[in-house]
C-alpha cells in the first residue's frame, strides 16, 4: 500500500487538477504529475480514489509539517467540491457504479475459482472501502445500486474469515472494525 509521502503527493496532484477534472467528461483523469522517487505511478483521478487517499491520510499519525500540508490540501479540495458540487456528485454516482461492478466481478471471480483469486483480496477490497466512502458523499446514487451492497456483503460473509487488519497496522484506527469489518480478515482459498 502507498506511503504517507505518496498519499500526500497524490492528494496535492489531484487538488491541482480537480477543477479541470470536474469540468471534464472523463471519470478517470490523469494527474499530470510524477510520484515521489521509488513509488509506483499515480492512479488516475476518481472521486473514490481521492476519498480513499484522504481517509488514509486521516488515519496516519502524520508529522506536524506533513499534517499541515495535508490539512491545507484537504481544505482546497473541499472548497473545490463545494464550488462544483453538482459536477462532483455526478462523478461520485459514476464512480460508485464502476466500483460496484469491480467489486461484484471480483466476488464472482472468487466464487468461480477461489484458489486463483483469494490472494487478490487485500487489493480488491479497496473497491468495497471506496463504495462505503462514496455512499457517504450525499450524491443521488440510485437506490437499486445501493441495495446491491448488502447482497454482496452477504456473499462475502460466506467466504470471509475474521482476522487481523489487512492493511498497514498504522491505518487501523482510521478504519474501525465495526464499519470496515471486511478489512479485518480475508477470504477462503477454497
Amino acid at each position: 500500500m502507498p506511503s504517507q509521502k505518496y498519499d500526500l503527493a497524490y492528494l496535492k496532484a489531484v487538488v491541482a487538477q480537480l477543477e479541470r477534472y470536474l469540468h471534464s467528461k472523463e471519470l478517470y483523469f490523469p494527474t499530470g504529475e510524477k510520484p515521489p522517487p521509488g513509488e509506483p505511478p499515480f492512479p488516475r483521478i476518481t472521486p473514490g480514489g481521492l476519498l480513499l487517499t484522504v481517509a488514509r491520510l486521516n488515519a496516519w499519525q502524520l508529522k506536524p509539517g506533513i499534517a499541515s500540508e495535508c490539512s491545507s490540501s484537504v481544505d482546497q479540495m473541499e472548497d473545490l467540491i463545494k464550488n462544483w458540487r453538482v459536477a462532483w456528485e455526478g462523478k461520485v454516482v459514476r464512480d460508485f457504479s464502476a466500483r460496484l461492478n469491480l467489486w461484484r466481478n471480483f466476488l464472482e471471480d472468487h466464487r468461480k475459482n477461489p484458489a486463483a483469486n483469494f490472494d487478490r483480496y487485500a487489493y480488491e477490497v479497496r473497491s468495497r472501502v471506496i463504495l462505503h466512502l462514496l455512499s457517504k458523499e450525499g450524491a443521488q446514487i440510485p437506490p437499486e445500486k445501493l441495495d446491491i451492497i448488502p447482497d454482496l456483503d452477504r456473499i462475502l460473509k460466506t467466504v470471509f474469515v475474521s482476522g487481523s487488519f489487512i492493511w498497514e497496522q498504522e491505518l487501523s484506527q482510521g478504519f474501525p472494525q465495526d464499519t470496515y469489518w471486511y478489512l479485518y480478515g480475508s477470504i477462503t482459498e477454497v
